[in-house]
């Protein structure tokens, strides 16, 4: 598939130098403006010792002055999810007027982090000189939420987008890519300004189900009382208002969505950060959550599953198209979990194919995540079971 400034594809076959270096020129060839700003390339683990040279064939022939990227066991090119013996994809990008600068950082540099101005002076890149980041790092050997929250300080509301990489789980190795180099730890992170800026949909996979309520009553990650009332009660009351058909789909498939800007007067998809209800308890009336929230908080209780994920995707990536109608899309960078995919949905390219049904055509490249970064509200967040879409977009 290609655009006016986009080609991607994707390799299939195993490591072949010669092979490789007409496939980078062809792909190359694909791209009809004169000049590559960005690649990014995500490869499957049966690639991870031939990595380097495989980066420097994708540098030297097609051309890529800046290449970033990560391992994946699923990857995506155009409106296809490829899942098994995946291999490689490379997607080229030309971004009209972009300013990229690209890094690579470590676990060290997130335990030393003492407020916004650090990762400032170690990027180098003041606020002012981005509009929004994609990152992709190693889940095993640094704290991704910890690395956000620094982040966040230093660069909200600018988007983080991008997704920690997968690979071998049994022997917990990832790799991430920056140019010619491979690490097997860190992370890589790429500077998105000048006159391209980053647009996101975030898609966490859920529909809300009841009506949305204030927090009451909070410790740490339990929730005592939602509107004055036993957090247990609301949740209760909300399941068995539902139809025996809706309770069917909602059993085991429940989460909580909290909002993250309260200066909203109606709340609704995409406003709320979707998180595990870990566990209710009827005789105490609290429910624990994988979060922290705090008292005077609103939530939703949230249903997922294909069809919900189906229907927040359509409608996230319907807005964004009344959102960006008029502007140009140089291409995009999806970022879907891997428990998405087939496993979720029952067919393959999902995702992608809602994409460029709403979207394309574009050039699209990505990879299945251990997880995925995203912005909700005006701060990023690390997701599970979403699709994170970046789009290269010229700045109005």
């Amino acid at each position: 598939m290609n655009t006016q400034y986009a080609a991607v594809a994707h390799w299939q076959h195993g490591f072949d130098e010669a092979g490789l270096q007409k496939w980078a020129v062809d792909v190359r060839r694909q791209l009809p403006a004169p000049h590559v700003s960005l690649g990014l390339v995500f490869m499957s683990p049966r690639f991870f010792r031939h990595a380097a040279p495989v980066l420097e064939i994708m540098r030297v022939h097609a051309q890529i002055p800046v290449l970033a990227g990560c391992s994946g066991t699923g990857l995506i090119v155009g409106d296809q999810e490829i899942e098994e013996n995946a291999g490689l994809t490379l997607g080229l990008y030309s971004l009209p007027g972009a300013e990229l600068k690209a890094l690579h950082f470590t676990q060290r540099q997130v335990e030393e982090a003492n407020g916004p101005a650090y990762w400032r002076v170690e990027t180098g890149v003041e606020p002012e000189k981005t509009n929004g980041w994609l990152a992709f790092i190693d889940p095993f050997h640094l704290d991704a939420e910890s690395w956000l929250r620094g982040w966040n300080e230093a660069y909200a509301p600018l988007p983080i987008l991008g997704g920690l990489a997968s690979g071998n789980f049994e022997e917990q190795t990832t790799q991430v890519y920056l140019n010619g180099d491979v690490f097997e730890e860190g992370g890589v992170a790429i500077s998105v300004g000048g006159d391209v800026k980053l647009a996101s949909v975030i898609s966490q996979g859920c529909t809300p189900i009841g009506e949305t309520w204030t927090l009451t009553g909070v410790d740490r990650n339990l929730i005592h009382k939602i509107a004055n009332r036993r957090a247990y009660d609301v949740l209760a009351d909300t399941f068995n208002a539902l139809s025996s058909e809706e309770q069917r789909k909602t059993r085991g498939n429940l989460f909580i969505g909290l909002v993250t800007d309260e200066y909203r007067e109606n709340f609704h998809r995409g406003d709320f950060l979707i998180r595990n209800l870990l566990g209710a308890e009827p005789s105490s009336g609290v429910i624990a959550v994988g979060a922290f929230p705090r008292a005077g908080q609103t939530i939703q209780f949230q249903r997922r599953d294909a069809q919900a994920a189906t229907e927040d995707m359509t409608e996230l990536l319907t807005r964004a198209k009344n959102r960006l109608a008029g502007a140009t899309i140089y291409g995009g960078c999806l970022c879907c979990c891997n428990g998405r995919g087939k496993n979720l949905f029952g067919q393959p390219s999902h995702d992608a194919k809602l994409v460029q049904k709403q979207l394309g055509p574009i050039g699209l490249a990505g990879f299945f995540c251990n997880g995925e970064f995203g912005p909700v509200g005006d701060k990023s967040f690390l997701h599970g079971y979403t699709a994170s879409l970046a789009l290269f977009v010229k700045k109005s």
